[in-house]
């Protein structure tokens, strides 16, 4: 069955710099590795994306609703439908002392913000640093290959998916969300770790009001935190299995 807008899917993608044919972005950890990109920041999984909503390359998207679930894709995205081609205006020079000002100097590479615009430091010389206001991948073709992961049906999953885009960490294993009969009752269980995240209220209304638009039958989004006691001689004997060794297990060296 072929996509369509306003569809939910987790999406498979790696985009490459045809000129030098290196990666410049990926989902996939291996791969990130094998191109020498790899951030340990970084969550490399699918993204969640929404049809006709998450901001695509115009030809990736028609591309995606010519596509089906599990169908990989390989999309080329010429300058003008990626990022513009290079502008030459967009390249400055300003004093160093421009920096002084924050009491750090500039190495080139470096990105840096001027006046809410970002730059990336081509050049220092003789008291004069070259920025280039172009984004990094202006007047480059890409090639983006793209795999359908899944395409999410129920309302639970993608109400599931959306709480990751808040909380791009957690664990979606331990993440449980019931609709009530009636389907106007969202209840969501979180893992007790998000307790403990700054700001975990304000993430929660969010959430919410996230919900609230995009599911006109839900009214009302329950959070619940369910937090299990331990007693002592329970974690004194998990404690003692754990330092156990298997019956008949003997240490090998060499």
């Amino acid at each position: 069955m072929a996509l369509q807008k306003g569809d939910y899917i987790l999406l498979d993608y790696t985009v490459i710099d045809k000129d030098d044919n290196k990666v410049v972005e990926t989902t996939i950890e291996d791969k990130a590795k094998e191109a020498g990109i790899y951030r340990p920041d970084e969550v490399y999984e699918p993204r969640l994306v929404i049809l006709g909503e998450t901001k695509l390359f115009e030809p990736l998207e028609q591309a995606l609703m010519n596509s089906s679930e599990g169908q990989e894709i390989t999309v080329e995205i010429p300058p003008e439908k990626a990022f513009g081609q290079r502008d030459p205006s967009k390249v400055r020079v300003i004093s160093i002392r421009e920096f002084y000002r924050y009491g750090k100097l500039p190495k080139v590479g470096d990105i840096v913000e001027i006046n809410n615009q970002q730059a990336r430091v081509v050049s220092i010389t003789g008291g004069r640093v070259t920025l280039d206001f172009n984004h990094p991948l202006a007047g480059k073709t890409l090639i983006v290959t793209a795999k359908v992961v899944k395409r999410l049906e129920t309302t639970e999953d993608k109400v599931r998916y959306l709480i990751k885009q808040y909380l791009p960490r957690i664990d979606l294993s331990k993440v449980n969300v019931e609709l009530s009969q009636d389907g106007s009752v969202v209840t969501i269980k979180l893992p007790i770790e998000t307790l403990f995240i700054d700001n975990i209220g304000t993430i929660k209304a969010r959430i919410a009001d996230e919900i609230g638009s995009r599911f006109s039958s839900i009214r009302e989004v329950v959070f619940v935190d369910e937090i299990k006691i331990r007693r002592e001689a329970e974690a004194k004997a998990e404690e003692k299995r754990v330092e156990e060794k298997p019956e008949g297990q003997t240490q090998q060296l060499g």
